[in-house]
């Protein structure tokens, strides 16, 4: 029988250093478009849906607002986005893609391609493991 204590047997410890590799992973390949990783995501959600609410942008990346706030200000000041109160009510703020951030889309549509040849899978596999992944994913895959 496994120890069900020990540190090798938990989903837990697999799943928090599986997310540091993760990002390090990703980092050499989204450096050359100028994103951290947290910058990839918010343009990943932006490219499917533009303007969005920081709420409503918020929700789906199942983060803070105060945490995003920060990561769409830097992505403001390089260009991609636009950020604006909604004229008819301004506790809204609404964030939408600048010319060149939808241009950096096109950049960006080699990122999985790399990641699958570094990590060596295929997007078969790449799948499966997603959606494995959802029921401790909780919210944040409803839509899936």
């Amino acid at each position: 029988m496994q120890d069900p204590l020990k540190l090798e047997n938990q989903v837990c410890f697999a799943l928090v250093t599986a997310s540091r590799n993760i990002v390090s992973i990703y980092r050499p390949v989204l450096e050359p478009l100028g994103l951290t990783h947290p910058q990839y995501l918010v343009m990943l959600a932006l490219w499917e849906r533009s303007p969005r609410s920081l709420g409503a942008l918020a929700a789906e990346l199942a983060m803070e607002s105060a945490t995003l706030s920060p990561l769409v200000k830097r992505l403001e000041a390089q260009g991609r986005v636009a950020r604006a109160r909604r004229a008819d009510d301004e506790r809204v703020l609404d964030i939408a893609l600048t010319e060149e951030g939808r241009s950096l889309r096109e950049a960006a549509l080699e990122v999985p391609g790399k990641i699958m040849a570094r990590v060596g899978v295929d997007q078969a596999a790449l799948v499966a493991l997603r959606d494995s992944l959802a029921p401790f994913a909780g919210n944040a895959n409803s839509s899936r």
